[in-house]
């Protein structure tokens, strides 16, 4: 897997300052995306230990409130793997912390769907490390400035672990996130 950045104090995606992983490799290709460099699965820099070691470093300091993996598209099944790994060692070293990650594939339609082409090996237990899973496409005609950690109003914010143990989705909304 490669990787186009890592934020060490990011506030734009997640509450509280966060150290955020931009991964490469993204099929989407969505109208309007901010990131189109990303979707070339070799592009930036090839992710290893080395990189864990410096996430895991920059998540240290009290004051970084958790983990935000984007992208490209972290659920792209080449990228399951090493993300899995890396939010495996984040959550052991890290509990407290919350993890965040954007995808453009959907829980219901894509993620949990036994039929879908993403389904690897790893999905479930990464899904597992996620607290919130920010899902859908960015669609450029329901761009909207004023939503909370997400551009579309098509996206939504999804309890993980909520959606994990009932019978629902369970969605946060803006007031509830701090």
């Amino acid at each position: 897997m490669n990787y186009g950045t890592i934020k060490k104090c990011d506030v734009a995606n997640g509450p509280g300052v966060r150290v955020s992983l931009f991964v490469s490799g993204c099929t989407h290709h969505c109208k309007g995306c901010f990131n189109p460099e990303t979707w070339d699965f070799g592009y930036g820099k090839e992710f290893s230990s080395e990189t864990e070691d410096e996430i895991l470093k920059l998540m240290s300091p009290d004051y970084i409130k958790g983990f935000s993996i984007l992208g490209g598209e972290p659920f792209e099944p080449q990228n399951q793997p090493a993300i899995t790994k890396l939010l495996r060692k984040v959550k052991h070293s890290f509990p407290e912390k919350t993890v965040w990650c954007y995808s453009g594939y959907t829980i219901d339609g894509d993620i949990m769907n036994p039929e879908s082409r993403i389904r690897t090996g790893y999905t479930d237990e990464m899904l597992g490390y996620i607290d919130v899973l920010v899902d859908g496409e960015f669609i450029e005609e329901r761009k909207n400035l004023n939503l909370k950690f997400r551009g579309s109003e098509n996206q939504r914010l999804i309890d993980v672990k909520k959606t994990l143990t009932g019978e629902n989705i369970v969605q946060l909304d803006d007031k509830s996130i701090t």
